[in-house]
């Protein structure tokens, strides 16, 4: 009976000491045009009810204004922020309308800390944000619509997180289908992480754009991915993954 306990005990502990190791974690990546939906009805209470049911842990969102006539002087960010109970972070990346124009993250952890980085793009300036959590980096980002611009950005995206010590997720509108020379020059260093699914527009999506990877060092496993069926609330569906690591 005593080695049977004991073995019960040694088990018992091994199981917990993989439990305690492993993580799981949801990322959604989503362009809400701002709030206005393919009826041209801006609600933000629309789009926060769509991040609500993705329960998502953490989130990249693209195109938001801040203070724009545009949006009424609202933070759009802010208020999703307050609409979901979640930790905003925004980076501008450029001067619009009275305000802000950008992309930003919200996450259920507190960060720990952040900046972001111009991004090359002739029809509008980009941005690259850099969120850092305890125990991995999130990044955020639209990249141009101009091959030159998206192939400078990915130079630059390399060099910020080659130095990063900690696992890397890189999510957002990159602006380019799963095949081309771009997206198989990023894919070189990076795997993709969600489903490669058809995500614009979003009531007929008929491209992939939006993506979610991670290096291909870092250890994220994919537990699921799904392209959401939201065809009214964005011109984007948004893509959600659940990772284990």
């Amino acid at each position: 009976m005593l080695k049977k306990s004991l073995f019960t005990i040694v088990v018992l502990l091994i199981a917990h000491f993989v439990f305690a190791q492993s993580h799981q974690l949801s990322v959604l990546s989503y362009n809400i045009r701002n709030g206005k939906g393919l009826d041209n009805i801006t609600s933000y209470q629309r789009i926060a009810d769509v991040l609500l049911s993705a329960k998502a842990d953490v989130i990249a969102l693209q195109e938001l204004d801040s203070v724009t006539q545009r949006s009424k002087q609202e933070d759009v960010l802010k208020n999703l922020s307050q609409l979901t109970g979640m930790h905003a972070v925004y980076a501008p990346a450029i001067d619009f309308n009275g305000g802000k124009y950008g992309v930003g993250v919200l996450s259920k952890e507190k960060p720990r800390s952040f900046r972001y980085l111009s991004l090359p793009g002739r029809e509008e300036k980009r941005v690259l944000l850099l969120v850092e959590f305890e125990e991995y980096f999130f990044l955020c980002t639209h990249l141009s619509l101009t091959e030159e611009d998206r192939m400078a950005s990915l130079r630059i995206i390399s060099q910020e997180t080659e130095r990063l010590q900690k696992p890397v997720i890189l999510a957002g509108d990159l602006n380019d289908h799963p095949t081309s020379v771009f997206m198989r020059s990023l894919q070189q260093q990076w795997k993709l992480l969600s489903v490669e699914a058809n995500s614009f527009p979003a009531d007929r999506p008929d491209r992939c754009i939006d993506y979610i990877l991670t290096r291909k060092q870092d250890p994220f496993k994919v537990r699921s991915a799904i392209l959401m069926e939201e065809p009214i609330a964005s011109d984007h569906r948004p893509v959600l993954v659940t990772l284990d690591w």
